[in-house]
């Protein structure tokens, strides 16, 4: 099957929409025979970008093919930029005229911005046709192709319009990320630290341990990364599905990271290195509050740069803008806004700011 003879499930339990994420090397070829297993419809629309389609498009199709399946392909731009209502319409447009019903099935072949938006189109197009991710972002594979958030970006924010709409099936194939620039693996590696940062110190450990054989990508440290983070974004999908109250802990470092993005107008940093900022925020804002100690807030910090990623606010976004971007994301409650503070490596705690008091930490901090 694998490469190296070895892949990983991880089941994300939701009842009778459960799925299956599976992890492994070289394990794109075995696409067509899980969905050919699934049951779904044979009419395939693969949404990818033209740099993903170049690599793997080709292989994607013969899989399917062999399996029986006819598939057409649709791309769109690579870029958070284009993760929008305009890109959405176009591929409403490329799937009426291949003639797409209520039984095909979208594939999302690349990283995030392909995974959120072909999910919204699944969830919305006919009210909703089958989606399976292909993840081919370390960000994609251990983050945003689980959990069924889709969602694009208007002007007044990032991801403020989307949907609930589950994958019947992950399939994370990890030699994908050997073609990935260092600068997208680093900003990866955010959302790694991210993870262990709330919900595991082993993980945060073996990062700090590893990061020549993680920059390196080892096949073990990929695996070991990949398979780790699945497994613990599975269990707080199954705990919260449609993040009522315990899964916005995945919001740690999002909320100001988010404003940090479309205050530079997506074009300055990478979505992990604008999470990354938002991290190390996270911690200072923590220890602020008397949340955090100051020595588990530095060594957070350390390790986002021992991983080459940014982690102060950049000098031309005044504290007013950035609680003014904050205050217009989607996670504000009733005037405030929900941070994901650290207590501990491993321990969370939500505190509810107001915009004054989020620009006092800013002018602080």
């Amino acid at each position: 099957m694998s490469e190296h003879g070895r892949e990983h499930e991880v089941a994300v339990q939701l009842g009778p929409r459960t799925y299956t994420i599976h992890v492994g090397a070289g394990i794109l070829e075995t696409l067509g025979a899980r969905m050919h297993a699934l049951g779904v419809g044979k009419r395939v629309a693969i949404v990818t970008n033209p740099s993903v389609e170049r690599l793997y498009g080709e292989r994607v199709r013969a899989s399917l093919e062999r399996s029986g399946f006819s598939p057409v392909t649709v791309e769109i731009p690579d870029g958070e930029e284009h993760k929008n209502l305009a890109w959405v319409a176009f591929i409403y447009d490329r799937l009426i005229e291949a003639r797409l019903e209520r039984g095909s099935v979208i594939v999302a072949l690349g990283g995030g911005v392909v995974g959120d938006v072909a999910g919204f189109v699944a969830a919305t197009y006919l009210r909703g046709v089958d989606f399976v991710q292909v993840p081919t972002t370390l960000v994609a594979q251990i983050d945003s192709s689980i959990g069924g958030k889709t969602g694009v970006d208007i002007a007044a924010g990032k991801n403020l319009i989307g949907a609930f709409h589950h994958p019947r099936l992950v399939i994370a194939d990890t030699t994908t990320l050997r073609t990935l620039p260092p600068r997208e693996l680093r900003a990866g590696l955010a959302e790694v630290i991210k993870t262990g940062a709330i919900l595991s110190p082993e993980l945060i450990e073996f990062l700090e341990r590893n990061s020549r054989a993680v920059l390196d990508l080892e096949d073990a440290a990929v695996r070991f990364i990949v398979e780790s983070c699945a497994q613990l974004k599975a269990l707080v999908v199954a705990e919260d599905e449609t993040e009522g109250d315990y899964r916005a802990i995945l919001n740690f470092g999002h909320t100001l990271g988010h404003a940090v993005e479309s205050l530079t107008g997506y074009k300055t940093f990478l979505h992990g290195e604008a999470v990354a900022v938002g991290m190390a925020f996270a911690v200072r804002l923590s220890v602020r509050v008397g949340l955090l100690d100051q020595a588990v807030a530095d060594r957070i910090v350390s390790l986002l740069t021992l991983y080459g990623l940014p982690t102060e606010v950049p000098s031309d976004l005044t504290a007013s803008a950035l609680a003014l971007a904050v205050e217009a994301d989607k996670k504000r409650s009733q005037g405030r806004v929900k941070f994901v503070c650290l207590e501990d490596i491993g321990r969370t705690k939500f505190r509810m700011l107001s915009t004054q008091e989020l620009q006092e930490a800013l002018d602080a901090l």
